[in-house]
């Protein structure tokens, strides 16, 4: 490590900034050649937004790799010169030292200006919570009007690093990186399957239709997305299969063993963001005890908490879970939604339910294979959990919320405002039972239609306002 007595100059600070940038010797260098659906996204932003953009979401969910895909297309694509391009992670061991981290922002700065002169500079700061007030830099440097493009990113998990974004509202652009969706999954194992991919694109096409188009039935959307091949829905039912085990951590797939991949999961996403983050962020004393809700709230995905009960099986008190369930949201491990009611903003104490962010964690906590797609009352669980995952990006959602009432449930109600609700009933299993509840809410509420998400395909001519699809074809609308 090098040593610095009073500072450091420009030439030790490039010489900090080489190891991370090696396209300013080469412009050929390795990044992975799947680009998730964000990408485009983000990219077109960086052109044509002038506002500082954050790509925040859990541990180990692809943050890094896309900066560095995008730095690669930047060289490749629009042939950026790649001097004015700057990346760097403060996760780098020098960051410990006081008299290397207190100036290192400014500095960085002064050295692409002095540098580069007038060029735009792109700023690629990977791990960013970790430098202390970095907001602050940031919003030095945007409104002081440097010719600079700060791209960044962090692990949302830090109650500090949500605090600082929000200390730069209006300067900031936040896209939440999550876990593969299923759809990306189908599209990273498929990507040289042309007719799969038609069918995948066509069903995302009707999706965006269906979301936009909610106020009017859903037969005048257009055609359903059913034109599917045997061979083709097969692959699909194959591929979700497999999705129920591996989740969508892509480091994990490339672990050769279920072992393997379930030992890195429970390491990096339950024990470092529990006993690391977690302590770090709030100072907690016992994270055990936070340890011990999260593992009883993994029990059955999608289960209605009751703090009072909660609390007396783990031995923890309510007023502690009702601290713990904000945090746990707060990392990405679980996710709750509220009853349902009419008055949105109405506080419902006690009434949520709750999901994982990807049930891949679960399987590695609870060591479970193949032998689970065996079970087909804990797979009716993870449907519904895809579903409420798939569901958290519907166009234009106000809340997503549970119906209970009396001897009636409904798996989902997606709010839209305007007193427009669409229920959705999750019914995994071979044959369908019993609709009446969904039937019901629509014509309590005089709502055009309803979806029951299914395992095949149905065929029922005389349910005109429910949309019967198939789970592995539900989820490719989003």
């Amino acid at each position: 490590m090098v040593k610095y007595q009073n500072g450091f100059s420009n030439i030790e600070l490039e010489t900090i900034l080489e190891p991370y940038n090696s396209w300013w010797k080469t412009p050929q260098f390795e990044t992975k050649i799947f680009k998730r659906p964000i990408f485009y996204k983000v990219y077109k932003d960086l052109f044509t937004l002038k506002q500082i953009i954050s790509l925040t979401g859990p541990r180990r969910v692809g943050k890094t790799t896309l900066l560095k895909q995008i730095i690669k297309d930047l060289i490749h694509v629009d042939h950026i010169e790649p001097a004015r391009i700057v990346y760097f992670s403060f996760d780098d061991p020098l960051m410990v030292e006081t008299y290397i981290r207190e100036k290192f922002f400014d500095n960085l700065i002064r050295w692409a200006d002095t540098k580069l002169k007038d060029k735009t500079v792109y700023f690629f700061l990977d791990e960013i919570q970790r430098f202390e007030k970095w907001e602050l830099y940031l919003k030095k440097y945007y409104d002081l009007g440097f010719p600079c493009r700060f791209l960044i990113s962090g692990f949302a998990s830090s109650p500090i690093f949500k605090k600082s974004r929000e200390s730069l509202l209006g300067r900031i652009k936040d896209y939440h990186l999550l876990p593969f969706s299923f759809k990306e999954f189908v599209y990273f194992n498929k990507s040289d399957n042309k007719e799969l991919l038609d069918f995948v694109n066509a069903a995302t096409d009707f999706g965006y239709k269906l979301q936009r188009g909610t106020l009017i039935d859903w037969q005048k959307i257009g055609p359903l997305p059913l034109e599917v091949s045997p061979p083709n829905f097969s692959e699909l039912n194959n591929l979700l299969d497999k999705y129920f085990i591996e989740g969508g951590f892509p480091e994990a797939w490339e672990f050769p063993d279920i072992v393997k991949k379930q030992e890195y999961l429970f390491d990096n996403q339950i024990q470092k963001v529990i006993f690391e983050d977690l302590v770090i962020a709030t100072e907690f004393r016992k994270p055990e005890n936070i340890k011990r809700f999260y593992l009883s709230l993994i029990e059955q995905p999608g289960q209605e908490i009751n703090l009072e009960k909660a609390s007396e099986k783990i031995g923890v008190s309510r007023v502690m879970l009702e601290k713990y369930l904000p945090l746990l949201e707060m990392t990405d491990l679980v996710k709750s939604i509220p009853k349902f009611s009419r008055r949105p903003l109405k506080f419902r104490r006690g009434s949520v339910k709750c999901y994982l962010v990807d049930l891949a964690l679960r399987n590695a906590i609870l060591k479970l294979g193949n032998k689970l797609l065996e079970d087909n009352t804990m797979l009716g669980f993870y449907a519904e959990n895809l579903v409420f995952n798939a569901l958290r990006n519907f166009e234009g959602i106000i809340e997503l919320s549970f119906y209970k009432e009396k001897n009636r449930d409904i798996d989902f109600i997606v709010s839209l405002g305007g007193k427009r609700y669409l229920p959705v009933e999750v019914k995994y299993r071979e044959e369908i039972d019993d609709v009446a509840s969904i039937k019901h809410f629509i014509e309590k509420y005089n709502q055009k239609f309803g979806i029951v998400v299914t395992k095949n395909f149905i065929q029922n001519k005389e349910e005109n306002k429910l949309l019967f699809i198939p789970l592995s074809v539900f989820l490719l609308f989003f």
